[in-house]
Formats: structure tokens, sequence, C-alpha cells
């Protein structure tokens, strides 16, 4: 596995992170071009808990970042600081990351998680529940306006903000949710949708996907060399 980029995303890089959160962290990875020739194809994504990794593979990255998913996007959005492997096609990733952004997907994707944020609080019931299911519900309530609010701001401008300027916001609307103020999730995702509808973006219709292809052909032609010593004669 060849490393091209990778970070620390979720609660820590939104400044959304207590004193119990976990640290999560992403990357995209390249694998061996020769690998995808043989019988099995390699492993397009590792996950693991304990730390919370997970790494995609180059190929799969980009189908995740082209579908607008929020999780794989942020990588090519991250403060600097939060990069812990960069390497040079991972810093030409960074420079071609408005490519993989196009105005129905980022709409469809940033509402449509957060959606499901919601049903998992409908699920919760009126707020009378168990200590630990209460901060689940602060967690995925705080989610829903992070992400309508990322995404309303990534469809409004073309830039992803990963830092969030008031985290403490997000923090009480989490709490006051967890509650049982439902309706005040219910009307966020209900106006946030109505904004959408009312923003003139400057996100194109489609991505650009020959930019994109181009630089994955790059990935796959800087793997093609083959370690001899795994295929003897």
């Amino acid at each position: 596995m060849h490393l091209l980029l990778a970070g620390i995303v979720g609660s820590t890089a939104y400044g959304l992170a207590g004193p119990g959160s976990d640290v999560d962290r992403i990357g995209i990875f390249a694998a061996p071009t020769v690998a995808f020739h043989g019988l099995h194809p390699p492993q397009e994504s590792i996950v693991t808990t304990e730390p919370d990794v997970t790494y995609h593979e180059a190929g799969k990255w980009c189908r995740l970042a082209l579908s607008g998913n929020p999780t794989a996007t942020e990588l090519a959005w991250l403060p600097d600081d939060l990069y812990e492997t960069r390497t040079e096609l991972g810093d030409r990733l960074i420079a071609i990351r408005s490519a993989f952004l196009s105005a129905p997907r980022v709409r469809a994707a940033y509402l449509g998680y957060a959606a499901q944020q919601f049903r998992k609080l409908e699920s919760r019931g009126d707020g009378s529940f168990s200590a630990d299911t209460r901060r689940r519900t602060a967690k995925h309530a705080r989610h829903l306006a992070r992400l309508l609010h990322q995404g309303r701001e990534l469809y409004a401008t073309g830039q992803l903000l990963i830092r969030l300027e008031d985290p403490q916001s997000f923090l009480d609307f989490g709490e006051r949710v967890a509650a049982g103020h439902l309706d005040e999730a219910r009307d966020l995702l209900a106006r946030t949708e109505r904004d959408f509808d009312g923003i003139r973006t400057p996100l194109p219709p489609q991505p650009d996907e020959p930019v994109v292809e181009r630089w994955l052909l790059d990935v796959r032609a800087a793997h093609l060399p083959m370690d001899k010593s795994r295929f003897p004669a």
C-alpha cells in the first residue's frame, strides 16, 4: 500500500471534539497497478476501529468524491496542520479538488446525509431515554447541523470550510435536540433545503471528470512497476 494523502477528519477537525471523542483519520492509497489485472482485485478500503482509520484506494476515493460524499470530500479540503501524510500526488489531488464538485451531487449528498441523521433522531423518541442514548442523540443532532452548514456554504461559495467558526453553537444545538426539542432539527433541515433552492451556486452541473481521470491515470502510471520478487520466474 502506497499512502498518497492522509489526515485527521471528523469532530477533531470541525472543533466539536470533547474529552472522550475518538480521533478519526482518513487517507488515500494506491494499490500496485499490476494487481488490478490478477484474479483477485486489490482491496478497495481498509478500515480499523482501534485506532479509527479509513483508507480508500485511489479509484474508490475518486468515485466517492465525485458522488459528493462529505467524508471523502473533506480530505481534500483540510487545513494544512491536519494533514499527516502528503506526497506529490496527494498535493496534486488537493490542487484539483474543485474538479470533483457539482451542484446537484453536493446538494443531494449533504441534504441526504443530514436527513439520515434526522431519521436517527426521530427514532429516539421524546428525550426520555438513558444518558448514553442522550449523548448519542446530541452527537447526531450536531452532525446534522454541521452537515447542513458545510453543505450550504460549499453550495453557495464553492469552498468547503472544515473548521467551524462557532463550534459551541453546534454543541448547544445538539444538547437542545437531545433534551427533546426535535422540532429544532426538523425546522433546520427544512429551512436549509429552502436555502438551497434560493442559492445561485458557482458549482457546475457536472464534475470535471477528465481532470480527475488524468490524475488517476498518473497514479496508475506511477505505481506500474512490478515488484519482481513477488513473481519469481
